[in-house]
């Protein structure tokens, strides 16, 4: 293989089985064997320019050592005395003038936004602008002493930031065209902000009427708590202002006790990759553009830095919500700590403004034995005009991106990771895991499947949908992606395909159906037919419903071999998701022996099942046919599939066809089944 990687360092799977023949091995050990080649390589030539770096760096320091000697032993041509800097060079007392006012300048900074808590709000400030004067100063603030933070966090974006991402390709792209690390003029106006807005998040968080409206369900069951727009204008007369012209306010609060502590949550928070991957059903992409406080005394008290975040609903028929703000966390009196938001587009002159952040974010209070009890409050202010007419009612509740969203998707998410943290094997888990090793790589593989389904099925910026055909919701929209180099994915052209729809059937009842093994055959083309033995079982949470399986299906043809499935399920107050990918055998073997999951090459597909609008309660039955509102489900059907195993190829109208007909034929099924009843889903 070493003499075969000289003349082709990526053989193609014809290559891979030829050579795998010759020497006895797995395909999948050859094509391991190649992946960690290529990255020796990368590492060693990484390594010989280091060393050349490194090399033309001391000739640099020398000569710079040179000059300076020089500078420091010249005379001054008019006294013939030292030079008027005396011993110390030029450079250096340049550097050391640009030190100290650096210094000074995140000192005050950090100061403000740890201490200045307890001033009266304060109007949205006016920032620096093109028609400021070149020698216009920030106003003065009071020194107060404090240990100044790191200045900002890894130099990306041109001035220092860190991005995550869910799962889309092409997700490192600066989310908001035009973004920038702030200047020093805005800084202590960013502090001022949101020392402003945290005091607005707190006072939120804790009062109730008549701020907050908390109406009762038909059923009695409390819906989310909505705000009087009317009680806050008048307890919060300043903050950003009124709201733009065309853009709708949205506002909600919601509360949960979580299986987490409060140290864990305040980290998922502050950090954007960890907070990419705990939402990732939420947010397509996150960036951190700049650090402008790391807190103190070792944690993130006093952290403060500026965000760009995508949030999105899983259905292309929804526009993301691109929002640029700022974020700063802060340990209470009480001993609480709240995470808040508020929107910096004052900073963007010319920018236009769909989506405008309220101070919003979470109040987090330590409970007993390690749970947290988290307040969110969601306040934004978005034009939501492009939204398709089957998701107005979802999106206008503030059900699509208000709080009980945040919270339910927090709530199963700290169940997950308790689940993955277990030493033990519960009763519950059934099949063929036998260790804690294996089970953990198995949940491993299984998040990072959910993540890259939910990375791949909105209206991300980063995607380019082409609509197929239909009309209306059930338009078929495709894209494509080429997968190179990628362990986590198979190389080649991936046609990416998804729609979104209505039916007339509460959401547990479409769940349960799309979830349950025994009605596979039912709606999933691929099975041909077969019979699917669930092979495994994880139980990640209180609902029966979240769970992660291996399921076999066994073909009715004996010329044909059994086929692997992997899936999870997951479900809280506001939705639910059934997502599966095909994989291999023998790398299923290495993940349930505790082998790393990364290289298993992963295409989901799947469903997103959202409620079509408030109702009372998520197992409710329709009265009826009437319409979208009434209790029904917004289903979003989307398949991945390898098309070509060629990265430079090009997809044939062919490829294309086939995944339409496939999508529609999934779609046709699901709707005959669940609607006229001839499904018997699993009642729990």
């Amino acid at each position: 293989m070493a003499s075969f990687f000289k003349e082709c360092p990526h053989p193609d799977d014809k290559q891979r089985k030829e050579l795998s023949r010759e020497l006895g091995l797995e395909p999948l050990q050859v094509k391991f064997w190649f992946q960690n080649k290529r990255t020796q390589m990368k590492n060693h030539h990484e390594r010989q320019e280091n060393s050349q770096l490194r090399s033309e760096n001391e000739k640099l320091r020398a000569e710079n050592m040179r000059y300076k000697e020089a500078l420091s032993s010249a005379s001054c041509p008019s006294c013939g005395g030292p030079a008027a800097l005396g011993e110390m060079s030029f450079d250096e007392h340049h550097l050391r003038v640009e030190n100290a006012r650096l210094r000074e300048e995140v000192d005050r900074i950090s100061s403000i936004a740890a201490k200045y808590v307890g001033r009266p709000m304060v109007p949205f400030p006016v920032l620096s602008s093109p028609l400021a004067g070149a020698g216009a100063r920030a106003p003065a603030l009071p020194p107060l002493d404090m240990a100044p933070p790191y200045g900002a966090a890894a130099d990306m974006f041109g001035g220092g930031g860190v991005v995550a991402a869910a799962g889309a390709a092409g997700a490192g792209d600066l989310l908001l065209r035009g973004a920038a690390v702030q200047s020093d003029a805005d800084k202590p106006m960013i502090v001022e902000l949101a020392v402003a807005a945290m005091e607005e998040l707190v006072r939120m968080a804790q009062l109730d009427e008549p701020l907050w409206n908390a109406p009762a369900g038909l059923d009695g069951s409390a819906e989310e708590e909505t705000l009087n727009e009317e009680e806050y204008a008048r307890l919060f007369p300043g903050g950003l202002g009124p709201k733009p012209y065309g853009l709708n306010s949205e506002a909600s609060r919601d509360s949960a006790v979580v299986i987490m502590t409060h140290a864990n949550l305040v980290e998922i928070l502050m950090d954007v990759n960890q907070y990419a991957a705990v939402f990732s059903s939420i947010v397509s992409r996150a960036a951190t553009l700049e650090v402008l406080s790391t807190g103190v005394a070792g944690n993130y008290n006093g952290a403060l830095q500026v965000m760009s975040v995508e949030f999105q609903v899983p259905s292309p028929l929804v526009p993301t919500r691109e929002s640029y703000f700022v974020r700063y966390c802060k340990q209470n009196a009480d001993g609480t700590w709240a995470v808040v938001d508020v929107s910096l587009d004052g900073l963007r002159p010319g920018a236009v403004l769909k989506c405008r952040r309220r101070p919003s974010g979470c109040l987090i209070q330590e409970m007993p034995n390690g749970y947290s009890k988290v307040t969110w409050v969601e306040h934004v202010e978005v034009d939501d005009r492009s939204v398709h007419s089957i998701y107005k009612l979802l999106v206008s509740s503030g059900l699509a991106f208000g709080a009980r969203r945040w919270v339910g998707t927090l709530d199963r998410q700290c169940e997950r990771l308790a689940s993955v943290m277990a030493s033990n094997i519960p009763t519950s888990d059934i099949g063929v895991i036998t260790s804690a090793e294996g089970r953990k790589s198995m949940l491993k593989l299984a998040e990072r499947m959910v993540m890259s389904f939910c990375g791949g099925v909105t209206a991300s910026a980063a995607h380019q949908w082409t609509t197929l055909s239909g009309s209306g919701a059930e338009d078929v929209r495709v894209m494509t992606r080429k997968s190179v180099d990628d362990p986590g994915r198979p190389p080649g052209i991936v046609l990416n395909a998804a729609t979104s729809f209505w039916l007339p059937v509460p959401p547990k009842r479409v769940f349960d159906f799309l979830r349950d093994e025994s009605s596979r055959s039912e709606w999933d083309i691929l099975s041909n037919g077969g019979v699917v033995q669930e092979m495994a079982h994880i139980a990640n949470g209180r609902d029966h419903g979240n769970c992660v399986s291996l399921l076999r299906v066994n073909s009715t043809n004996s010329n044909q071999s059994s086929m692997l499935i992997l899936q999870e399920s997951c479900t809280d107050m506001s939705g639910s998701y059934v997502i599966y990918a095909p994989v291999d055998v023998v790398a299923m073997n290495v993940v349930l022996n505790g082998g790393d999951p990364d290289y298993v090459a992963l295409l989901p597909s799947g469903f997103a099942i959202l409620p079509d609008g408030p109702s009372s309660g998520s197992s409710s039955m329709l009265q009826g046919d009437g319409g979208v509102g009434s209790g029904g489900s917004l289903l979003t059907v989307a398949f991945q599939i390898l098309v070509d195993s060629v990265p430079t190829a090009k997809i044939s109208l062919g490829s294309v066809a086939t995944v339409n007909s496939l999508i529609a034929c999934t779609v046709e099924r699901i709707k005959a089944a669940v609607i006229s009843g001839q499904s018997n889903p699993q009642q729990q």
